[in-house]
């Protein structure tokens, strides 16, 4: 049986670019496209692909979000992700979503195909001392920088690792919301971390 892909761009140049491209090859099979991520669970319900390639960024969200909910079905695909950019938030969203693959799109074409047929096979394309690298950035942030939070940029912390927006977080504790995009800001800084995603990934990590 041939590898069956699902792709998932909403370029319609690159996905022709991509379906041309894997169904040159024998042993893979293009089994549908979608142009989003609506589309995308819809098609999902309908076919079980082998490998589903997916764009980190989506014209309605998000590739990575989207990953997540495919891995979560019952036959679940290797999800492959392609960006356009070189983004460790986006590298760390991969990983915790399950993805087995990250790809620059700048990449030949035929590291594209053989990416498909690595991860058909279940070997994963996370680069093991990057995804090593930036899961220990989440897990163990250095203690001094923990210790250098103040009582009320913890609490912030916290809400932030439960999803929380600014402006909820300024409702629960009864602050305005330029002020708790201070202490945001103020908590990254500390942390040495880029992200709010970066901060909500270590706590809630660190919660389990």
């Amino acid at each position: 049986m041939p590898i069956q892909v699902l792709l998932i761009d909403d370029h319609e140049v690159v996905r022709r670019g991509l379906r041309d491209l894997l169904t040159d090859e024998p042993d893979i099979e293009v089994v549908a496209e979608a142009s989003g991520v609506d589309e995308a669970l819809a098609v999902a319900m309908h076919v079980e692909p082998d490998v589903a390639v997916v764009d980190v960024r989506l014209g309605d969200g998000d590739g990575i979000a989207l990953c997540r909910e495919l891995r979560s079905k019952a036959n679940p695909p290797q999800c492959l992700m392609l960006t356009a950019f070189d983004d460790e938030e986006a590298m760390v969203g991969a990983i915790m979503a399950g993805a087995a693959g990250y790809l620059l799109k700048q990449v030949r074409g035929q590291d594209v195909v053989n990416a498909v047929r690595e991860v058909a096979a279940g070997r994963s394309l996370l680069d093991p001392l990057s995804t090593a690298r930036v899961l220990d950035k989440l897990r163990h942030p250095p203690e001094d920088e923990l210790g250098s939070l103040t009582e009320r940029e913890r609490e912030v912390l916290e809400l932030i690792g439960q999803g929380m927006s600014n402006r909820e977080i300024a409702e629960r504790l009864f602050l305005a919301e330029k002020t708790v995009k201070n202490y945001v800001t103020s908590v990254l800084a500390k942390l040495g971390m880029q992200r709010r995603t970066q901060a909500a990934a270590w706590i809630a990590r660190r919660d389990r």
